[in-house]
């Protein structure tokens, strides 16, 4: 795996909005948001921001509009909502919002999946995408989904060490096109 940190450079937290999409849970019941909300902590991140919400297509696109206006808010991952019944709208919501999508992350929370459910994991729709100059990803809902998708691709891609490349040090570039008019 080609996953280095490098170690001569700073660590740059983001700031981080947790949505959990569910028409059950409450904040005591929220496993697999509390998996996400311990991992962004323990890696240095801020918490920015934390609710949950029905599986509401509008309610959740709503949200992401709101964090995404929020300067003070980096990144949002929503977990919940990413399977194919017919509740299952987080990833239309996500879509509603995004300016891009980042292909490459439903593919590699694919390969992550593959090897920890198999052939199961043609199940999931997670995705990512950017707007506003926000990043936003969409995991399933199960705690283990949110583990593997934070410690495999999201604990590398949110750290200005990791190299080659990573999310951070372009963050400051995703609305580059609307400051050049």
């Amino acid at each position: 795996m080609v996953d280095l940190i490098d170690e001569s450079k700073e660590f740059i937290p983001v700031r981080i909005g947790v949505l959990t999409v569910s028409d059950t849970r409450t904040f005591a019941e929220d496993k697999s948001g509390q998996v996400l909300v311990d991992r962004i902590e323990k890696a240095g991140h801020k918490l920015a921001a934390r609710q949950i919400l029905p599986d509401e297509r509008d309610r959740i696109a709503d949200q992401l509009r709101v964090w995404i206006a929020d300067p003070e808010i980096d990144v949002v991952i929503s977990t919940g909502g990413t399977g194919l019944t017919g509740r299952d709208v987080t990833v239309e919501a996500h879509r509603d919002v995004y300016e891009k999508e980042i292909d490459a992350f439903g593919t590699i929370f694919t390969i992550v999946s593959m090897q920890k459910i198999g052939t199961s994991a043609v199940q999931s729709r997670a995705t990512g995408g950017v707007a506003g100059g926000t990043y936003l990803f969409a995991l399933p809902g199960s705690p283990g989904a949110c583990k593997d998708a934070w410690d495999e691709i999201l604990a590398y891609q949110l750290d200005y060490r990791h190299r080659p490349c990573n999310f951070v040090e372009i963050l400051p570039r995703l609305t580059e096109n609307q400051r050049r008019k």
